[in-house]
């Protein structure tokens, strides 16, 4: 079983899923200033994701197209297809990486031009968590912004303690 922040991490990733589901490209791409468009936002996790797991670790880049919505990069409308394709791409090259992670592991820094990053993986972890709430958010008001009705409620089932696995589903 991976590390317990790894699976918070999986399961932010499935709301992030169920948040964007029935998304059209030509909705995915509409821009309401100062917002990005959702296509953006896809790739902008992706780009985050691939920097911190497969990059700075691995020396890996598995989806270069992301990184036109790294953070600095000016606004865009990238297409939702190749986003999802580089997501996709990118965090399943990211799963086996994160599978390795322990207490121990949550506790060292990746070294950066032979000197240890700032923050140490775990912090890094959270901040990519807490990175893809902030964009669920933003995402389901675009939703509303483009006239959606009926959006998943967040966050996804989750049984009191004890009581089986969480779900996603409605």
């Amino acid at each position: 079983m991976a590390h317990p922040m790894v699976e918070q991490l999986r399961f932010t990733r499935r709301e992030w899923l169920r948040a964007l589901d029935g998304v059209t490209a030509e909705e995915a791409v509409r821009s309401f200033a100062p917002i990005n468009c959702l296509s953006w936002m896809v790739g902008h996790l992706a780009s985050q994701e691939q920097r911190y797991w497969l990059i700075t670790p691995q020396g890996k880049t598995v989806a270069e197209v992301v990184n036109t919505c790294a953070s600095g990069q000016p606004a865009s409308t990238p297409s939702l297809d190749e986003m999802w394709a580089g997501w996709h791409a990118v965090t399943q090259a990211s799963d086996a990486y994160l599978d390795t992670f322990t207490d121990d592991t949550l506790n060292t820094h990746f070294m950066v031009d032979g000197q240890p990053h700032r923050e140490n993986v775990g912090t890094m972890l959270y901040r990519v968590i807490y990175h893809y709430w902030f964009h669920l958010g933003e995402a389901q008001a675009v939703r509303q912004l483009l006239g959606h009705t009926e959006l998943p409620s967040f966050v996804g089932k989750i049984p009191p303690y004890g009581q089986g696995q969480a779900t996603t589903h409605g």
